[in-house]
């Protein structure tokens, strides 16, 4: 023999003191802004995309967005990716970078040469005044040679800047997995 019990919650009438006593605070709840209702706000955060979550930093005029990288295995070589905007009236030069995880950093660059991809290190990145300049797949970027750990996803790898003009800024690459899409071999 089975029994069961339906329960259902009693809701006081809208008109008793109980009613309004419970409504007032949760109205003024959902009416203060977002930023008053922190577990709200961090729902709120995690809802939106990742790109929009992305991290940022400031060195100067120039303004670094979303650096990160892909998974990499120890010895191997890693990559840096982000966006430089400089903001200032003045142009300014990335002209190096360092990592406590990789014996060197180099800037480099993708070029198609007679139909093959091949990157070669360049010297600098020129960040114009008011202009951004994106190190991408397939593009500008930054390689870090010989890493001393592996580079796995939610990993975040310390990476210091140097620019001409703004100084050294240190950010951290924050490691992503991997996107949809091949890219191009890694050729020098």
């Amino acid at each position: 023999m089975t029994i069961s019990f339906r329960h259902a919650p009693v809701a006081p009438s809208p008109r008793s003191p109980l009613a309004s006593h419970l409504r007032a605070p949760l109205a003024s709840h959902l009416r203060a802004p977002l930023a008053r209702r922190p577990v709200l706000a961090l729902l709120a955060a995690l809802t939106l995309p990742a790109p929009l979550l992305a991290h940022s930093y400031k060195a100067g005029e120039v303004s670094i967005g979303h650096p990160w990288s892909r998974p990499a295995a120890q010895g191997g070589t890693g990559a840096g990716y982000l966006t430089l905007r400089n903001g200032g009236s003045e142009a300014d030069r990335l002209v190096g970078a360092s990592s406590p995880a990789a014996r060197e950093v180099q800037i480099h660059v993708t070029r198609e040469e007679n139909g093959v991809m091949r990157m070669r290190p360049v010297e600098a990145v020129d960040l114009p005044p008011g202009q951004e300049v994106a190190l991408a797949p397939g593009g500008l970027h930054l390689m870090l040679l010989a890493i001393d750990r592996p580079f796995r996803v939610g990993d975040r790898v310390p990476l210091t800047l140097r620019f001409a003009r703004a100084g050294e800024v240190t950010v951290e690459l924050s490691v992503d997995a991997p996107r949809g899409g091949s890219e191009p071999a890694h050729r020098h």
